[in-house]
């Protein structure tokens, strides 16, 4: 891994570490509480599945937030989190791109399911930020419940590739969600200077930006619903989403559905990236019902 991906690894860890600690746990629980506007258990209960965003707490909080509230007040049993991995390394990262060149997942090292419980060399996801603040308010949510609550399971899928369904370990993963609700999770519009965009086609939030948001969302929204797991590949490639995986993942397992967007916020990161402005991340909740 080289230096840069080190130390960004390193310091996404902190900026969670300070954003948690700034919220403390009464936000924590105003959280929580904001989120009851959306009641999502019914979703989950009839197998569809509600998608939150990973990126800063102070600003979709109530997103993921969300997603907790759904998953307990669904009264399952078990939670299967179909989660992103986050290409923190040269080797992950090359695989990606040449998997979305046409290249044969199968060629690759980390092509796969990751998670807790499953054995093998492939363990970056223990490494990964990106169930930090999933953890964060289930744990929270759960002590004010006085409740253990149901078994979570996290599921990392990698190179899904347009074929989830060829993906290793994906029958185990299916039998794990039969009687399980899911919940995954998504940051899929990075945008800005920072993230590789030109300049001139680079627009701040407020100015046109989350416009460009909702309606490049609802495009991958669209292409997902028709089970078009290559072209959602390669719609996550233009976006710059981190879902590509997930996504395939969830969509293959539970069939035809339909999703909407029911909250659209963003998390500047220009600090992180030493970039200029506009350099930011949509945070989204979506809502994926069954449709057959």
């Amino acid at each position: 891994m080289s230096t840069d991906r080190i130390r960004l690894r390193q310091e996404i860890h902190a900026l969670y570490a300070r954003e948690h600690a700034a919220l403390g746990e009464a936000g924590t629980y105003r959280q929580l509480d904001e989120a009851r506007k959306w009641d999502l258990a019914p979703t989950l209960r009839a197998g569809g599945v509600v998608v939150f965003p990973h990126a800063g707490v102070l600003d979709c909080g109530h997103q993921i937030a969300a997603a907790v509230n759904a998953a307990l007040d669904s009264g399952a049993d078990r939670v299967v989190v179909i989660s992103v991995i986050h290409a923190f390394s040269e080797a992950m990262d090359q695989a990606r791109i040449r998997v979305a060149n046409g290249g044969a997942p199968a060629d690759e090292l980390y092509w796969g399911i990751q998670g807790p419980g499953i054995e093998g060399e492939r363990q970056e996801w223990r490494h990964d930020h990106v169930l930090i603040s999933w953890r964060h308010f289930w744990a929270a949510e759960t002590k004010r419940r006085g409740i253990q609550g149901p078994q979570v399971i996290e599921r990392y899928p990698y190179l899904a590739g347009g074929k989830p369904e060829q993906l290793p370990g994906i029958e185990e993963l299916a039998r794990l969600c039969e009687d399980a609700v899911i919940v995954s999770t998504a940051d899929a519009f990075h945008h800005g200077i920072g993230y590789g965009w030109p300049v001139e086609e680079s627009l701040a939030p407020e100015a046109g930006g989350l416009e460009l948001a909702r309606k490049t969302l609802e495009e991958g929204i669209a292409i997902l619903a028709q089970g078009d797991y290559w072209g959602y590949n390669q719609h996550c490639v233009r976006a710059k989403s981190d879902a590509r995986d997930a996504g395939q993942v969830f969509r293959y397992l539970r069939g035809p559905m339909q999703g909407e967007i029911l909250d659209l916020t963003y998390t500047d990161a220009t600090g992180m990236y030493n970039a200029p402005p506009p350099t930011w991340v949509a945070g989204a909740l979506f809502n994926w019902q069954l449709t057959a």
